[in-house]
């Protein structure tokens, strides 16, 4: 089923939730694919099982039915033990309600997936501020997520997804919370992030303002993908992505 220019590809993908006259389709038989080196966007209306494809796509959901491969590896083919570890090492997951840890601070929330990897403490949390820093949150690294605002949350939690270098970044809703100019920001460095050969990004959004940057576009209703269309043109940061000055300039 895979291919070498797939970082995922589903094939009938359904998952249900309950049973008997409880019982919901969340997805209804989903073909999708995201190639690598592009971003690639799914939308729809609420409720329609974006979040819930992504959730199976980064193994945080288990599929009732079909099949899934992502970055080569079939799903199907991996335990849970060794499904966790897949994830922790290939996947960075941008969460729609930030998910960030109360107690911990602001860097070291962003350094938890590098902890669990086994990098040392203080080289966790130094690259942890220094992307902090780059998302314009270099004076907040110390503070709590309670003292933050629902913009530098999200920020905090885009750059947990991106810390570990994952190959596939999944991201719901990642520009919810942010105004026009932050928004342009952070889905410049996941697009940076997006073109490199090995890498994927895959978006769950409402937010037509950051459309432009999709190389593809999912459209999904009642639990299938009903069409796929890729944008005329390239996304302005097919060629490169967005310099650190450019970024820290935008969150001045």
């Amino acid at each position: 089923m895979a291919t070498t220019d797939l970082a995922v590809s589903c094939h009938e993908v359904r998952k249900h939730f309950g049973e008997g006259e409880t019982r919901i389709e969340a997805l209804r038989g989903v073909d999708f694919s995201a190639r690598f080196g592009e971003l690639s966007f799914l939308v729809g209306p609420s409720g329609c099982g974006k979040t819930t494809l992504i959730s199976v796509i980064a193994g945080l959901l288990d599929r009732t039915a079909g099949e899934l491969a992502v970055l080569g590896t079939r799903m199907d083919d991996l335990s849970g033990t060794r499904r966790v570890l897949f994830r922790r090492q290939n996947v960075g997951f941008v969460f729609q309600q930030y998910n960030l840890l109360p107690a911990l601070t602001a860097a070291e929330n962003v350094a938890v997936p590098l902890l669990a990897a086994g990098t040392s403490r203080k080289e966790a949390v130094d690259r942890a501020k220094s992307l902090l820093s780059r998302l314009g949150l270099g004076s907040r690294t110390d503070a709590l997520p309670s003292t933050l605002s629902g913009g530098q949350q999200q920020r905090v939690a885009i750059a947990r997804s991106l810390v570990h270098e994952p190959r596939l970044v999944v991201c719901d809703e990642p520009t919810a919370a942010l105004d026009h100019a932050s928004g342009e920001a952070v889905m410049g460095l996941l697009a940076g992030n997006a073109v490199q050969p090995d890498r994927a990004v895959i978006v769950v959004t409402h937010d037509t303002r950051v459309f432009h940057y999709a190389h593809s576009i999912a459209r999904m209703d009642d639990g299938r993908i009903v069409d796929v269309s890729r944008p005329n043109g390239s996304p302005r940061t097919a060629d490169r992505g967005p310099t650190d000055s450019s970024v820290q300039e935008v969150f001045a």
